[in-house]
Order: C-alpha cells, then structure tokens, then sequence
C-alpha cells in the first residue's frame, strides 16, 4: 500500500505574479485554476490546459512563514537562477513550440536540440527559474 497517489501543486518562486501570469499564462499557454487572496498571501495556480490534477504554485517569496531578511535572499537567488529544480514540459513538437515561443519574444538558454529521450530545450521565466520542455520519445 501507497501512502500517496498524486502530485497535486509544485511550487516555484516568482518576484510579481501579475508579471508571472502574463508569462505563464499569456505566452506559454497555461491556464490559471486559483487565483485567491489568502490576507497573508495570494495563492495563484496554473496548470496545463484541462489538466488541473498538477498545478504549479506561483509563489512570491514572503508571507508569515518566512522573515523579511530570508525572503530577499530567496529573491536574490530567483533572479540569479539559482534556486534549482525548475519545470520541465512535455510537447508534441519541440521545434514548432520553440518557434512559436521564439516570435512571443520568450527568451531561450538552449536552442531544441537531439537528446536519448527525445528533442529538448532550455529557457528561463522573467525571474530567472529554469523551464525545459521536451517532445519525449515514444
């Protein structure tokens, strides 16, 4: 027996969410589930379109759970990258979603190239988080 059967939120820092969901949103073609003012914090979620089971939290660093000095060291380390983990995505068409991204003025790190699981690449969101996607071999 399992204790757990899903994945259900990932979380990644963001420095303005209204700046994240133009990006999340209005280039990479997410869709918001949540968007709710919490008083100590805005919990706002995203998620690929019709596939609310996995969100991701996008977080601004801060709120009762942290101090104010931690929570701009954690912004410092946003915004040089530094943070780790990141996304990683899935599309039926690496080159053509790059393309596509690419004329939406998304900035990438690594151009699609040929991976032993498939057609990968590289870019970052406005804050500095690493974002990779791939077309998966089959």
């Amino acid at each position: 027996m399992y204790m757990f059967n899903a994945i259900t939120h990932s979380q990644i820092y963001v420095l303005d969410q209204d700046e994240a969901l133009d990006f999340y949103v209005g280039k990479l073609g997410l869709e918001v589930n949540a968007d709710v003012d919490m008083g100590f914090m805005r919990w706002l979620t995203v998620s690929i379109p019709g596939h609310p089971e996995r969100q991701i939290l996008l977080e601004k660093p801060g709120g009762p759970m942290m101090s104010e000095e931690t929570a701009q060291q954690v912004r410092e380390l946003v915004t040089k990258g530094a943070m780790g983990g990141g996304l990683f995505l899935s599309t039926d068409d690496c080159r053509k979603t790059y393309e596509t991204l690419l004329g939406l003025g998304v900035e990438f790190t690594d151009e699609p190239t040929e991976r032993p699981y498939g057609i990968d690449c590289g870019l970052r969101d406005p804050f500095g988080n690493s974002i990779r996607f791939a077309q998966l071999k089959s």
